[in-house]
């Protein structure tokens, strides 16, 4: 298989390994676990048939190896197999690993070799990480922005056939937050719990499953902000106030200060269009249109810079600075009041 240049996705090199074109090395890195389980997962299971990996699948772990054994498992050739998988997790614990660099100038033809190096990346200066590249693929998984999550979750569906509903994807999205190792195993549960024949998931099916409330979640707490619908954000605190289990004030202050961050870099936009504002803020076109432009004509720029502030103020009294009484209710209930007003 032919080096890859900088920057493959994980599309990219799932289709060349579905088409049997597999690298003599694998080096998938980031913050973001899941791509790099998924990855390396199916590496190994189109490389080698159940029946072979006794013989030709070697795992181990970089804190238990050096880079040399690592090496000379990489040269031996597979036992009744066309090839030989070594697969090193934890590979950010591996001592000497621009050792590596000698395998890689002629790397065993039979033997796919995948290091999984998690929570950080490899410094791309070095010759390790040209030495990669040059002889297959080096793969930085990163974490996805907040306003990527939606797109996420409805390509996850897809795939499985089922689609869901704008309302339903923020849902699951705010609830769950941005761990795809988590929202994952979330919609794979709710892909599960649909009837027979059913390939549409809807908010009110989410509320059942997820144990989210269709009414009071962060989401709804946002349109009504945005509307600046008195008795509805009053109602949703209340809410969030009397079923403390159900809410969280950090969770709902880092939806709020999303969409207030995004709502000051709107004002900023060369065009105050809805395809103008996308593209500048990075967010989806409804998301936009629902609530982004009807905020802009219900607060002003300097409004939108005072909330921000405030939020910021919340954050710390949560934490226990300059507030010894205040509970997550009461300063949800202080918060909400001061952007209303």
């Amino acid at each position: 298989m032919a080096a890859k240049k900088e920057g493959v996705t994980y599309e990219e090199i799932v289709r060349a390994v579905r088409a049997g074109n597999f690298a003599p090395v694998y080096y998938l890195m980031g913050e973001e676990s899941y791509y790099i389980d998924k990855v390396s997962e199916f590496i190994v299971d189109s490389a080698l048939k159940e029946e072979e990996r006794d013989f030709n699948l070697m795992v181990c772990y970089g804190a238990d190896v050096t880079a040399d054994e690592v090496v000379n498992a990489a040269k031996r050739f597979p036992m009744m197999a066309q090839r030989q998988v070594v697969w090193v997790r934890e590979a950010q614990n591996l001592q000497g690993k621009e050792r590596l660099s000698f395998y890689l100038e002629h790397p065993q033809p039979t033997t796919v070799l995948i290091l999984c190096h998690k929570h950080g990346v490899l410094d791309r200066r070095k010759k390790l990480a040209s030495d990669i590249q040059k002889a297959g693929i080096l793969f930085e998984s990163k974490k996805l922005y907040e306003s990527q999550l939606p797109g996420f979750v409805s390509a996850y569906l897809r795939r499985k056939g089922v689609a869901m509903e704008q309302n339903a994807v923020m849902m699951v999205c705010e609830s769950v937050g941005s761990d795809l190792s988590r929202l994952s195993g979330e919609l794979d549960k709710l892909v599960l719990a649909l009837p027979e024949g059913e390939t549409r998931i809807g908010a009110s099916f989410v509320e059942r499953h997820v144990g989210i409330s269709k009414e009071f979640n962060n989401f709804e707490l946002v349109s009504a902000l945005v509307a600046k619908d008195v008795l509805k954000v009053n109602r949703i605190v209340k809410y969030f106030n009397d079923n403390p289990k159900n809410f969280s004030l950090q969770l709902t202050l880092s939806v709020m200060f999303g969409f207030f961050s995004n709502l000051m870099l709107a004002y900023y936009a060369p065009k105050r269009t809805e395809e103008g504002i996308a593209e500048w803020t990075e967010q989806p076109r409804w998301q936009v249109g629902r609530n982004i432009l009807p905020a802009m004509r219900n607060y002003t720029g300097v409004k939108v810079m005072q909330i921000i502030g405030k939020l910021r103020e919340t954050d710390a009294k949560s934490k226990g600075v300059g507030n010894t009484m205040a509970t997550p209710g009461d300063l949800l209930k202080e918060l909400a009041y001061f952007i209303l007003h």
